[in-house]
């Protein structure tokens, strides 16, 4: 592993700057491509000035399991615009020539990543600046394939943490973890119930007897009101659904984005920032 790298990596210092102002991290999910390559560019080149302080860019995939309708939604929209995973790295080179601070991770799947080569995808998210990988549907006992080369490239490897990850099984979910963990907080795909803040206070306290990495809670976070209640129980909120959720309301019947699309998801993004940031 490139502990050198990873310790001093934009996550880290990330994390470790929001720490030394008492603040929680807003962790903002759009998919790469959705609706257009130049609309997603615009959202997330737009989204460090809205207050987000990492960003996650989905690969669109045709058979998204984890995910729920909107996001689903969203992947085949942006493959049917033409999304591609080599597309995906070239947003991140956009995003950044004019932004060489805000963390961007990449979450999705594996069969994109086999298919296109995986010591050649590692290589190309290091040159485009890519700072950290969640692929969920490779388990621990599959690290050889990607979680090994990414993490010796200087790559994080965050990993998922679901209620169900009983004690027999979180010391090798958390094995190679790195950056922080994203802790799912209801069962199920992505976007279909709402968290419960009871439950997240209570998973959270069980995680730091494992780690000191940070905790970033994330599935079932719709509103700023919400966004708030689970932000005081972690260090980090990751909102995705009701984002993607966002961009489709404000599509035309043929999945065109209508002029207003890139201003009221920012303005959404907004409104969550500033409430996490007073939390």
């Amino acid at each position: 592993m490139s502990a050198s790298k990873l310790d001093d990596s934009r996550v880290t210092r990330k994390f470790s700057s929001l720490s030394a102002q008492n603040r929680k991290a807003f962790v903002a999910f759009l998919t790469g491509g959705d609706p257009d390559y130049e609309t997603s560019r615009r959202l997330i080149c737009g989204l460090p000035k809205a207050g987000v302080d990492l960003i996650e860019i989905g690969i669109p995939f045709s058979d998204p399991m984890a995910d729920g309708p909107a996001i689903q939604a969203s992947s085949q929209r942006a493959l049917k615009a033409g999304m591609t995973l080599p597309k995906t790295l070239q947003l991140v080179r956009d995003f950044r020539e004019n932004d060489d601070e805000t963390p961007i991770i990449l979450m999705g799947y594996y069969n994109p990543i086999y298919r296109y080569g995986p010591m050649k995808f590692v290589h190309e998210c290091i040159e485009s600046g890519v700072d950290g990988l969640i692929i969920v549907d490779l388990p621990p006992e599959e690290d050889a394939e990607l979680c090994d080369p990414a993490l010796s490239a200087g790559l994080h490897w965050i990993r998922l943490v679901t209620p169900s990850t009983d004690d027999s099984r979180i010391h090798s979910v958390l094995h190679n973890v790195s950056g922080f963990i994203y802790y799912v907080a209801v069962l199920g795909i992505t976007g279909t119930r709402v968290a419960m803040t009871d439950h997240i206070e209570k998973a959270v306290l069980r995680l730091r007897n494992y780690t000191d990495l940070p905790i970033a809670v994330g599935f079932g976070i719709k509103t700023s009101s919400h966004a708030k209640a689970v932000a005081e129980k972690t260090d980090a909120i990751v909102i995705g659904s009701a984002i993607v959720g966002l961009v489709k309301e404000n599509l035309d019947q043929n999945h065109t984005a209508q002029p207003g699309l890139v201003t009221s998801v920012h303005r959404f993004v907004r409104e969550i920032a500033e409430t996490v940031a007073t939390t």
